[in-house]
């Protein structure tokens, strides 16, 4: 019997940096390793170029039995160069825009991605032509990756699962339903739920959502995000230089979501107060904003006097270093009763002191709240936010070798792996290669 083969689709993958990136890239290794053969339906290299940039070392770590094809979507969005340009884009911009969102809406209800989809379609025609699918697996979003196994289920009858990392109906942060005037979408949606296999969520609050919205409960499940190992291991140890002064450190995207400006109040207030020493530092890494745009650089400026430094962005292959220079981690998340993101489980895997600055009703604190040596802030309030800094420094001064290994085992079990591995035993009972 041959090896079952797995068709993959993800915008985001290697080398894109973009946040989604890193669970495409652990979902194919995964099924890569469990024997599979894969195919990866993406974009070309130069989407990501001109728009959320390239971590060109997470192109090493694809999984060499892994075949990529890269689509072009005929996206604009992403076209920069001004002398690529239209005549009409150029001198008429609404104009153009409006036809172009047409464009779009005509092959499916997503602007900037909808396009794609005819292109997907021929090329996972070819795909399965030229070597038999087994099973689809689109990631979203964009949520037109969806629509290469919808494609193939009509087609071919092949199974296909719907792995929602982000919400497409659902605004994980304020928890209200989207309602696009983009007519059609809830109706699609339905349609997909309906028809896949298996349908994956990073966590049970938006998988329940989706449930008591769509039904289909029994084909749905949690398959969190966890924690990938690349060439630095995330089990940082005790770093002895804390005893010269301590080190908090946030790794991650600022976006306007996130709290940087409460944060580095409360942070302010801390060494006012003396809950935190004088001589410790905050050290913030990652991009500003998903572009590397953001409009936190200013603020950011402000607080260098109180011991803030900006270091940009780490290579994801090398972050175990970052984490290794820090006594203590700032785990701080955009508010939503939906919001986990990836960040935590990483976090808890290097068994640093974590301090929490996010609202308490987040989907993260059911995570991480049992996690030895975690703290979490009250509010998001100043004041609040330097008690809990406070109670972090003084956790951090003092964990031992031992408990810091004891933390680290209890990280431990949101690794990537064992996230994936019960859904890919499970559906390598269902294909029939």
């Amino acid at each position: 019997m041959r090896r079952p083969h797995l068709l993959y689709t993800a915008w985001s993958f290697p080398p894109s940096r973009a946040g989604g990136v890193y669970r495409a890239l652990a979902t194919v290794n995964a099924f890569a390793r469990a024997g599979w053969d894969v195919t990866v339906l993406t974009v070309p290299r130069a989407v990501f170029e001109t728009s959320t940039g390239i971590d060109p070392s997470l192109e090493e770590t694809v999984d060499p039995g892994v075949r990529v094809v890269r689509v072009d979507p005929h996206a604009t969005a992403h076209r920069n160069d001004l002398r690529a340009w239209s005549r009409l884009r150029a001198r008429n911009i609404e104009l153009w825009r409006g036809i172009d969102r047409l464009r779009d809406l005509r092959s499916f209800p997503e602007l900037t991605y909808g396009r794609w989809r005819p292109e997907l379609e021929r090329a996972a025609a070819r795909v399965h032509a030229a070597h038999p699918v087994d099973l689809c697996i689109g990631t979203a979003n964009p949520n037109v990756d969806f629509s290469t196994g919808a494609y193939l289920a009509r087609r071919y009858e092949i199974p296909y699962v719907m792995d929602y990392r982000d919400a497409w109906t659902l605004d994980v942060f304020s928890g209200e339903t989207l309602h696009s005037w983009i007519p059609g979408v809830a109706r699609l949606e339905r349609r997909l739920l309906s028809s896949a296999t298996e349908v994956w969520f990073v966590n049970d609050p938006i998988r329940a959502w989706h449930e008591r919205r769509y039904g289909r409960g029994d084909r749905m499940h949690v398959v969190a995000n966890g924690f990938d190992e690349y060439e630095v291991p995330l089990t940082a140890p005790v770093r002895p230089d804390r005893v010269n002064g301590l080190v908090f450190g946030y790794i991650g995207t600022v976006t306007d979501q996130v709290p940087i400006a409460p944060l580095l109040q409360g942070w302010r207030l801390a060494r006012e107060r003396g809950d935190v020493p004088a001589s410790a530092q905050l050290v913030i890494h990652g991009y500003l904003g998903h572009t590397g745009d953001g409009a936190a650089s200013g603020v950011l400026g402000e607080f260098a006097a109180d011991g803030v430094s900006f270091l940009g962005p780490v290579s994801k292959s090398r972050i175990g270093e970052a984490y290794a220079d820090f006594d203590a981690l700032v785990l701080a998340l955009g508010t939503g009763k939906y919001v986990t993101s990836g960040k935590v489980y990483e976090y808890a895997a290097t068994g640093i002191p974590i301090i929490s600055v996010h609202d308490p009703g987040n989907a993260a604190t059911d995570v991480i709240q049992g996690a030895p040596g975690w703290v979490g802030a009250r509010s998001l309030g100043a004041s609040d936010i330097a008690d809990a800094l406070g109670e972090t420094a003084g956790i951090a001064a003092c964990q031992s070798p031992e408990e810091r290994a004891k933390a680290q085992a209890w990280g431990s079990r949101y690794a990537r792996h064992a996230q994936l591995a019960p859904r890919i035993e499970a559906l390598r009972r269902v294909v029939r290669p």
